[in-house]
Parts: C-alpha cells; structure tokens; sequence
C-alpha cells in the first residue's frame, strides 16, 4: 500500500490535469491538502476522476481558502469516510465514530475548527502480512497557520492539534490502526528548520512542544502505548511519551537539508532553504511493523510544497461500494440535480424558413431605398428627413481628413503652436495656404524624449548584479511601499550563491539602504 500527502496550493492552479497528477504520484491514497476550492467552484473533472473515488472537505466561510481532499483508487475504496475532527458534520450513515473526550470545547469552538475544511477521513481494511485483517484510518489534515500579526490564530492552531489529538487517539484507542498526514504547519526539531533561530528556546515554541508530546520519541527503544488518561497531560513538561511515529525520522533520524516547504516569492527552493513541515505519522506499532520506507519528493514541483509518501506491507480489501461522504454522490454529480443545460434550446440553422423569407425581404427593401436616394429621387421625402440627409452628408465631408486611405498623421497634432502677436495682420490667402513647418527633431528621437523609461534598478553590493523591485505587503506604515533587493533566491548566510542583504527604498531615504 502506498500513501501520498501533498500541500498542493490550489487544486485548481494546476498546469495539468487532475488525473495526470494522480497517476504522476503512483500511490493508491493520494491526501492533498489546501485545496482553495469551495463546494460551489468545484468542477466535475475535479470531482470525478476516473479510476478514483474522492472526498473533498471546503471551507465553509472563505472562498478559495484551505480546503482538503482525499482520492482513493478504486482498488482501495474505503468502508467508511466522513469530513472533519468532531463529527459535527457527520449527519450520514458510513462516518468513522469514535470522536473521543471533547468536554475542554464548547459547540461553537468544535464548530469553527471544523467549518474551515481542514480534515478528512477515510476508514480502510487491511490485510497484514501475517494473514489478519485490521483496520487502518487516514486523517488527512491542513493544520492551520499561526499568524504572528493575529494572536487569536496562534490559539486556534493549539485548539485544532488538541482536538486533532483527541480524536486520533479515540479511533486508536477503539482498536486498528491510525494515520495521521499532511500539512502539520509546524517544523519540529532545529534539524527540521533551514535556518533556526534560538535554539536554546527552540523547542519551547508551543507548537513544537504540542507535537513532541504527541509523537514517540524515535531514540526510545520502544513505544509507550498507554491510553492518554494514563500518560501525562499535553500541558506538561514535555516529558510525557506520545502514540505516534514520524515516519521519515524513523527511517532517517539524522538526514539534513530534508525540506518540505519553501517561500516561493523568494525563490529559496533554489537553494533549498526551507522547511519540514509535511508529515505522515503514524501510530507505533503500524511504522515499526509494518511501514516500508518514508521518504520526501523534492523532485515533483508545481507548489511551494513538495509531496511525502510512505510505503506499507499491506494489502487493501476495497469495500464493495464507496461510502455516502463520496463526492460522486453529491446531486450535481450524482445525476439529480437539474443542470443549466437542460434549459437552454438548440437552435437548428437549417430551420426556419418563414424566418429567412422575412429577412430576404427586409433586404430587399433597403437596397431599393438607397437606390433610390442614390439616383437622385427625393420624391416623397418630407422635409425634416430632407434635412437630416443634408447633416449627414455634411458631417461626412468634415470627416475626411486627406487622400489616401483618410487617416491623418499623428504629428499634425504634434506641431508647434505659433506665439500670438500684439498686433496681429490679416490674414491673406497665400498664408492660409502655406503648409504647416514640419517638426524639426526626427520622429525616433522625440518619442525618445517624450517616452523615457524608467531609471535602470542599483546594483546590489553583494553581487554586483541588476536589484528586483518589490512591494511591501505586510500591514503597517510601510504597507504598500516599494524597495530593491538582491534578485538571488533567498538561503542560508553562508551560501555565497544565495541573496545578499543589499536593501534600498525606491524612492530613497536616508538609512534605508544597506
């Protein structure tokens, strides 16, 4: 069984097809994760990929925003499927249940969590190697971003990894095994981080102290499998053992410069200066005994995240029908729902004839009218239409601005204007027809002069080479102001290729450059 999880940053933006990408990955459950898709964008070769079966979870208050999927192929169709971490949303029959001790949330706090689309579920069974049939959960989730400039989201980060938790170990405790992927949004030890700042308080970050209680530690000879109410509480010192693996460390504790996420505005995938951010943990018993390999993808671009996978000795036994959560169910693609389509009439060209008759005719009274206004027969004209044909053919001559074709020069407009005199003579017709001087500077040069562009970009100090201009985005007093950078990808200090620190305002000020 193979297993991919990917930020893939807009499901939408893909310069190739949807199915393309699937079989590009070769997994049998592909988890994307921000999606930006709402129920009301999705398209229906996004929903219905042939070979799959999908199952999409949106955003309920924010167009194009978060957003997760899960596909399954069809050799692998889940038994049970459902959306979000506290079964609010779970009306259908075929949920997972299990949904675990949530007394610490109020309604309208498991509400919001869930109302932003960041987890799906699918339930599958499977078959060990030693021949006994388990079932494996996959929570496929995009935990959200701590915003420093929004305090509140920093709390609503913490709240959905304690739910997460909550529920991940509630199917755990229930029996089979879990899967938790994707998106975690949280780089958990300096080894994780391309350039980590503080390392004395690095782990101390609330974030990282959430997962490292969360996870086993993988130098421990062997996983605490206690349930949670046995084990020391999240809030504690840290040194409570956690339920689940992080696969890639498992298979490669010490791999540096193992990078999931780079800021694509800095170009730092350039010169891999990012971080790892993208997961697939899974409980204990499952990575020890039975993963094959988990490993990262920098190679599949297309997103400022590249996928992970994971192989697992086991086979899938597929359910004989998808679950009701199943996006092929949804009535505007499940055949139920009228479509736009059925209301609009086909309009047959070859049909009609009364039609065409009508317009013949039509035709043909006008052309006489003009042949007669033509040949000079203003017969039955009254004479308000009289002088309106007059005006017509009046303005028409005003209209022709010289031989040819009719166009006049664009320089005519150009010439100089002559100074007024305080005395001026009358006019003779010898100056009324001497032609207008001509314009003394060449063509090419004065649109030269007229069009200057803009001033070439400084160098920058570090390279030498030609600076990019950028805007400032984040909010505050400088919002909106643009200022020159080295044009390198961002990395680390110690790469000499990267980005030096040259900074100039474009409009320059005092000890603004450096």
């Amino acid at each position: 069984m193979r297993i991919v999880s990917w930020n893939i940053n807009g499901i939408r933006a893909t310069k190739t097809g949807l199915k393309g990408i699937l079989e590009s990955l070769q997994a049998d459950v592909i988890c994307l994760q921000e999606t930006k898709v709402t129920r009301d964008l999705l398209d229906e070769p996004t929903a219905i990929v042939e070979g799959y079966n999908s199952y999409f979870s949106f955003s309920r208050g924010r167009s194009g925003y978060s957003g997760v999927a899960t596909f399954c192929r069809d050799s692998v169709t889940p038994l049970a499927a459902e959306e979000g971490l506290s079964g609010l949303l779970s009306s259908h029959s075929g949920a997972i249940g299990h949904y675990g001790n949530t007394d610490e949330f109020s309604e309208e706090e498991l509400q919001a969590l869930d109302n932003e689309g960041r987890a799906v579920l699918t339930q599958h069974k499977i078959l060990l190697s030693e021949g006994r049939e388990e079932t494996l959960t996959v929570i496929n989730v995009y935990c959200p971003r701590a915003d420093p400039d929004k305090p509140e989201r920093k709390s609503f980060k913490l709240r959905f990894y304690h739910l997460l938790q909550a529920r991940a170990e509630a199917i755990l405790n229930a029996g089979g095994h879990v899967i938790v992927l994707g998106d975690i949004n949280t780089s958990h030890r300096p080894i994780d981080h391309c350039d980590p700042d503080g390392l004395e308080s690095f782990e101390e970050n609330p974030s990282r102290k959430w997962l490292s209680q969360f996870l086993v530690d993988p130098g421990r000879t062997c996983a605490t499998l206690a349930p949670p109410e046995e084990r020391e509480s999240p809030e504690s010192s840290g040194a409570a053992e956690g339920r689940f693996l992080d696969s890639f460390r498992y298979f490669y504790p010490a791999r540096p410069d193992a990078f999931t996420c780079w800021s694509s505005a800095t170009g730092a995938r350039h010169t891999n200066y990012g971080t790892r951010i993208d997961y697939i943990l899974g409980d204990a018993a499952l990575v020890r005994g039975h993963f094959q390999d988990s490993d990262l993808m920098p190679e599949v671009e297309g997103s400022d995240h590249c996928p992970v996978r994971a192989c697992l000795g086991c086979v899938v036994l597929p359910a004989p029908r998808c679950p009701p959560f199943c996006t092929r169910y949804l009535p505007e693609f499940a055949g139920r729902q009228q479509k736009l389509l059925q209301f609009l009439v086909k309009v047959d060209k070859g049909r009609n004839c009364a039609d065409k008759e009508a317009v013949k005719v039509l035709l043909e009274s006008k052309e006489k009218r003009e042949n007669q206004v033509s040949s000079g027969s203003r017969q039955g004209l009254t004479s308000s239409q009289k002088r309106s044909e007059a005006a017509v053919q009046k303005g028409a001559k005003r209209t022709k601005l010289g031989p040819g074709n009719g166009q006049g020069s664009l320089l005519r407009f150009l010439r100089p204007v002559e100074a007024k005199t305080t005395n001026p003579q009358p006019t003779t017709k010898t100056t009324l027809e001497k032609p207008a001087p001509c314009l003394e500077t060449p063509p090419v040069a004065f649109w030269k002069s007229v069009l200057k562009g803009p001033s070439p970009p400084p160098l920058c100090k570090g390279h030498g080479e030609p600076c990019v201009l950028r805007t400032v985005k984040k909010a505050g007093t400088n919002h909106g102001k643009q200022f020159y950078t080295c044009a390198r990808p961002e990395g680390h200090a110690s790469n000499l290729q990267a980005r030096c620190n040259f900074f100039q305002w474009a409009t320059k000020k005092a000890g603004h450059s450096s």
